[in-house]
């Protein structure tokens, strides 16, 4: 093997590793949040979480980016525990497709149609399509979707230098030294491990595994062990999101992992003692691209078949690990975690900025109320809302400035610019609202009240309505109406105490 096969084997990696990535982010900005949203909503058994568990992964290429998730809902309080064994369980089957589209380099070329979808004729057919939508096509969507087709691309490129660079290694007795030992199945299954935690991306470790395949000194036998650890290596991206989380998060991580330890385990004591027993005769077959990802997918779901039945064992095996009662939480949909989203990030945020708005407008109408109608309770449960509602301007201007960091659309760049400025308006008429109740607490004391009226003009300043974006729009605010209303009281109450109550009032401004 020369100096040239090697550089070109290190470019080749960099390529398909690059690709991964990717394809998955643009994935993630075109589902947009919509996917997160199904996995709150539609886990009502564990059965539908596995099926969208697996639909989930398989769109977004990334198992350990559909944990995360779980990891980050869970934290958040927007997903209990028990919701999140299944789309854990699902993720492990839908990170397989990857490995499924990758073994299109198996197919026989000899007719034309079969030659298009050869990784070596559609890789940089995918590339060249994929950058001109994505540097020369204005449209937010039209740039995403070509993101995804160069990363697919990227992929394919990789995968064909890969395996042409590892060609000559074929012909080394030390290469084939070297997976022979990969026989022993504890040493097959430390190395997957490894390369997977250290790629964070077992869809890559295994992409690489089937590009080595095609030199032919991959058996079963040195395959299984290698997959089984791939699947074990992927959780570590989990285990280092739930860090600081609370402690049903970390069980979630902890469920991930496992799953997979104790899948693998059966599995390798089966097979190995099975072969002991009745010498298996696929045991020493080589294995090529197709062979290995149609034996992922087969491992996986043998696991979830096996461990499914077992889910609530599962989350008692995890509680005992991770023992205590699970502290109770504010509902805080800010989590950091849901930034290396950005799509579900700044889902989350507008989230946010709605329960925001409606802070915002239940101390609107509280005050207003006081006005004409003073109640000690009221007037507490408004000051508690607009210490909730201080703090949440304060937590959500520090996560929207964290997400501008990230990579936005053009599309998410101005919905964050739009929050921003959206959110110190809700803070502001809260404020407001503060000193409408100020005011009615002088209106109180000095026994001031309005007309019938009055009354009724006033309660028309309490309407609303829903914008179309879910945002609460105030139907109307205006401070100097509300003083037309108090002069009109002067009637009733004495001109001399509504002079010094607009004198406080004007103090306020």
């Amino acid at each position: 093997m020369s100096i040239a096969d090697v550089v070109a084997m290190l470019g080749a990696i960099a390529t398909f590793l690059f690709g991964m990535p990717t394809m998955t982010d643009g994935l993630e900005k075109l589902s947009s949040g919509r996917l997160e949203h199904i996995l709150e909503r539609l886990t009502s058994n564990v059965f539908k979480g596995v099926l969208l568990g697996a639909v989930v992964t398989g769109l977004i290429q990334s198992s350990a980016a559909t944990t995360v998730m779980c990891v980050g809902f869970v934290n958040a309080g927007i997903m209990k525990l028990e919701q999140t064994v299944g789309i854990i369980m699902g993720a492990n089957i839908g990170t397989t497709v990857t490995a499924q589209l990758l073994r299109l380099g198996d197919i026989d070329a000899d007719n034309i149609v079969m030659m298009f979808l050869q990784p070596s004729f559609l890789g940089p057919i995918l590339a060249v399509v994929g950058i001109i939508f994505y540097m020369f096509i204005k449209g937010g969507h039209k740039r995403i979707v070509g993101q995804i087709v160069l990363g697919l691309g990227l992929l394919f490129i990789g995968m064909n230098t890969m395996s042409s660079a590892v060609e000559p290694l074929k012909d080394l007795p030390e290469f084939q030294s070297v997976f022979t030992a990969f026989s022993n199945p504890l040493l097959g299954v430390a190395v997957g491990a490894a390369v997977t935690a250290l790629l964070q991306s077992s869809s890559a470790s295994m992409g690489i595994l089937q590009a080595i395949s095609t030199t032919g000194v991959v058996s079963f036998n040195i395959a299984m062990p290698l997959i089984m650890g791939q699947n074990i290596g992927t959780c570590i991206t989990a285990l280092i999101s739930s860090v600081g989380a609370s402690k049903n998060a970390k069980r979630t991580a902890m469920i991930h992992l496992f799953f997979n330890i104790i899948g693998s385990g059966f599995f390798l004591v089966v097979l190995y003692a099975g072969n002991a027993l009745f010498r298996f005769p696929f045991w020493e077959n080589t294995m090529d691209m197709g062979s290995i990802a149609n034996l992922h997918l087969a491992f996986n779901i043998a696991c979830t078949a096996l461990l499914l039945p077992f889910h609530r064992q599962l989350v008692k095996l995890v509680k005992a690990v991770v023992p205590g009662d699970a502290e109770e939480r504010e509902l805080s949909v800010l989590d950091d975690r849901f930034l290396s989203s950005p799509s579900l990030a700044l889902e989350r945020a507008h989230d946010a900025v709605v329960q925001m708005s409606e802070f915002a407008r239940d101390n609107y109408r509280l005050a207003v109320e006081l006005i004409w109608k003073f109640d000690a309770k009221k007037l507490e449960r408004l000051n508690e809302t607009e210490v909730a509602l201080d703090k949440l301007e304060g937590l959500l201007d520090n996560y929207l400035v964290k997400l501008t960091d990230r990579a936005l659309t053009s599309e998410e760049s101005m919905k964050v610019s739009e929050l921003l400025h959206t959110l110190s308006d809700f803070e502001r008429i809260g404020d407001y609202a503060v000193n409408v109740s100020e005011s009615a607490v002088i209106l109180h004391e000095r026994g001031i009240a309005f007309s019938v009226q009055a009354q009724a003009e006033l309660d028309g300043l309490t309407e609303f309505k829903r914008g179309a974006n879910g945002v609460i729009e105030l139907k109307f605010t205006d401070r100097a109406r509300l003083l037309e209303l108090l002069l009109d009281a002067a009637e009733h109450s004495g001109q001399e105490q509504v002079d010094r109550f607009l004198q406080a009032m004007e103090g306020q401004e």
